[in-house]
């Protein structure tokens, strides 16, 4: 399959700029073949506390995004801000599939609720286990979503510049630790790592971007992940019972 992070530089409570941008992106990321297309955390506000007349179901801002996903088959994956929630969508079809996000980071925590619960997204290619931001330095996180079925990790983020190191470490060492492939989409410009990436499952970056706004495009190889699984067999000589109360 062929994934492509759409690296946009998100405007601060611009929505329609934001958005037609985000169209723009996916409508290149589409001509060149892409079947999942993944979007920065809050893409169309960015973390905007202001009252934007915030996306509650259906979600009427992600129509333009229905109407891509059902006339060229692909995937879209982001989050987007709903009241006291940063959620996490999976939009395929007709269907749309909302995780939030479980660790509000500092100021979020004034603004937003932490999720409860972790489950992949089924779709028609696969599990895709979706962790957003802040969640991807608990391990628990990606470990929960491998552990009930995950074929994909997803990580969608607003991760800062001053972090770039360790941005570049968990996104590898989350796809070599659960061994699934891992397309992780950041934002562009200064204040941002930007680097998103594509990992396949041995932790091998196969595509990454600099900070600048950009399509960037990598396959997912599903095949490579079950070879490496029977290669090393981790999950099946994990040992439960010695882990207390973790994972």
């Amino acid at each position: 399959m062929l994934a492509a992070c759409l690296q946009l530089q998100v405007q601060l409570c611009q929505r329609e700029k934001n958005l037609l941008r985000a169209l723009e992106l996916a409508g290149l990321a589409l001509q060149q073949g892409a079947e999942i297309l993944v979007l920065p955390e809050l893409f169309l506000t960015g973390f905007c506390y202001k009252s934007q007349g915030d996306d509650s179901p259906p979600y009427p801002t992600l129509d333009p995004f229905r109407d891509l996903a059902r006339e060229h088959g692909c995937m879209i994956i982001g989050s987007l801000k709903s009241g006291r929630h940063n959620l996490g969508f999976v939009l395929e079809g007709e269907r749309l599939e909302l995780r939030p996000k479980i660790h509000p980071f500092g100021e979020e925590k004034e603004h937003f609720d932490g999720g409860d619960r972790t489950s992949p997204v089924l779709t028609s290619v696969g599990s895709v286990g979706l962790e957003i931001c802040y969640d991807l330095r608990f391990p628990e996180v990606a470990r929960s979503l491998s552990i009930q079925g995950a074929d994909l990790l997803v990580t969608v983020a607003q991760f800062p510049q001053a972090r770039i190191d360790h941005w570049q470490i968990l996104c590898r060492a989350r796809a070599i630790e659960n061994q699934l492939p891992h397309v992780a989409c950041d934002c562009a410009g200064p204040a941002f790592v930007g680097s998103s990436m594509i990992i396949d499952a041995r932790g091998r970056v196969q595509a990454e971007a600099g900070q600048e706004e950009t399509v960037l495009l990598g396959q997912i190889d599903i095949g490579e992940r079950d070879r490496f699984q029977r290669e090393i067999p981790c999950r099946d000589d994990r040992r439960p019972g010695a882990y207390g109360n973790l994972i």
